[in-house]
């Protein structure tokens, strides 16, 4: 089991900074790779500028 596969929230971070660029907002299912997949297509489809952001931007699992 991965680690995004059993985190209550994921989102979307800087690279450099660790930044928080987006909170997924819905339940994710499936294996790590899955799960980047769809949270990195939802981002892209949010804005024009989120094409670049994703170059420096990774998934990760977000704590409270």
């Amino acid at each position: 089991m991965g680690k995004l596969e059993s985190a209550e929230k994921i989102g979307l971070k800087e690279k450099a900074t660790n930044k928080i660029l987006a909170v997924y907002p819905y339940k994710v299912t499936g294996t790590d790779a899955e799960i980047i997949k769809i949270v990195r297509d939802w981002y892209y489809q949010q804005s024009c500028a989120a094409e670049d952001q994703l170059l420096t931007a990774h998934v990760d699992v977000l704590t409270e």
